[in-house]
């Protein structure tokens, strides 16, 4: 009987723990949804968040710099937790020109990827020449449609693109929670069925043995 209530405790510990994945998966996509809607508001959220990563990974950074000092990687590690530490400073002080300043990366980014996806698809002409010629395209359009209303487009680029990681992370954390429920309903079913199987006596051994 111990054996029994253990697989069954285990797996309802499993079944809870996807549950609880595919509700952290509802929140990830409402906060998209609602990023989506407002995304000026979603654009300071983002660099907001950006900047106090930076602050913290730098002074992460400078606590093992420090740890590690006398060592070869002391004056590196110091420099770049310097670095850090400045730039989370100067985001969260003004997250605007933050925001501007990587919508124009962001940008430059679709730009040069557009073109190198244009021209090597073009060049090179393999079996995915259509998918990367409109990858390509896509990219190119998308970075000249940014760079043509910047600076006021970094109000919403940014804002956006972290909405719809979000909205699309919560949709994968849904799938897996509810994909990972229904695998471990399944395992236990067929567990159960065996357990079952393997208690009933055998037919041979009920019945009565005639007297000799």
């Amino acid at each position: 009987m111990a054996r029994s209530t253990q697989p069954k405790s285990e797996t309802q510990k499993l079944s809870r723990g996807f549950g609880w994945l595919a509700a952290l998966g509802v929140l990830l996509v409402l906060a998209g949804l609602v990023g989506l809607i407002y995304t000026g508001v979603a654009t300071l959220t983002s660099m907001f968040l950006f900047g106090w990563l930076l602050l913290i990974g730098g002074a992460v950074g400078l606590l093992h710099a420090i740890q590690a000092r006398g060592t070869n990687f002391f004056w590196l590690g110091v420099v770049v937790a310097a670095l850090n530490i400045a730039a989370g400073a100067v985001i969260l002080r003004r997250p605007e020109a933050a925001a501007e300043a990587l919508t124009m990366f962001a940008a430059l980014l679709f730009l040069t990827g557009g073109v190198f996806r244009l021209v090597g698809s073009v060049v090179v002409r393999g079996p995915q020449f259509g998918w990367t010629l409109v990858q390509g395209a896509f990219g190119l359009l998308l970075g000249i449609l940014v760079l043509a209303s910047w600076p006021s487009s970094s109000k919403y680029v940014i804002g956006s693109f972290f909405s719809l990681a979000l909205l699309f992370d919560g949709l994968g954390l849904i799938a897996t929670g509810f994909g990972g429920r229904r695998i471990v309903g399944i395992v236990s079913e067929q567990l159960t069925g065996e357990d079952g199987r393997r208690d009933e006596p055998d037919e041979a051994a009920r019945k009565p043995v005639p007297p000799e």
